[in-house]
């Protein structure tokens, strides 16, 4: 998921994301095998998809979007006035309890589809589950924008981004046309 203007300095190495197009992107990525957590292997990808994800200005980033087709990604979401930060955090093989029906109507941007926003559903609460890199257990209960990111990397982990929810085109635009023009732009994530 796309944010602005925001850079962070990781552990890791920058990545190449791969844009819609690339096969990679719209295929199941694999669970990530139990014998392979713990390894120097799964720790490097997990830093390099935090340090990519920053050096991007993105809240999240999946393996599949660095052509990894495993079941990983890393995500960040930042703070405001109501809410504390989620500092970055990276999870292996997870798993979604939606909560509710997918009405909360927010702006999303992505990238792997640089340059685009548009308008999509979601669910407003889920139960997010899955393991750190080590295989120790995540848990985590997120609503709002929390929820909205977990939901858009886990997309990206079944071949879903973010056009396939959108209701339809008409709210899809360029992001400097976005800036410009949209009179929704601080549409709340939640409705």
């Amino acid at each position: 998921m796309a944010l602005f203007n925001r850079t962070r300095s990781t552990d890791g190495r920058k990545r190449e994301i791969v844009r819609l197009g690339h096969p990679v992107l719209r295929v199941v990525a694999d669970e990530v095998p139990k014998e392979r957590f713990g390894t120097r292997a799964l720790r490097d990808l997990g830093r390099d998809l935090v340090r990519t994800m920053f050096e991007d200005n993105g809240m999240g980033l999946a393996a599949p979007q660095i052509a990894v087709p495993l079941r990983v990604f890393a995500y960040y979401v930042p703070g405001d006035d109501d809410e504390d930060e989620i500092p970055p955090r990276v999870v292996v093989n997870p798993r979604l309890t939606l909560q509710g029906d997918a009405d909360a109507l927010g702006w999303e941007g992505c990238l792997s589809v640089p340059g685009l926003r548009g308008l999509v559903a979601r669910h407003a609460r889920l139960v997010l589950e899955g393991f750190d890199v080590e295989g120790g257990p995540v848990r985590a209960e997120a609503e709002g924008l929390h929820a909205r990111v977990i939901q858009h990397e886990t997309d990206h982990l079944d071949g879903i981004v973010f056009v396939d929810r959108m209701q339809g085109m008409g709210s899809l635009m360029f992001e400097e046309e976005w800036e410009k023009y949209s009179t929704q732009k601080d549409l709340p994530v939640e409705s």
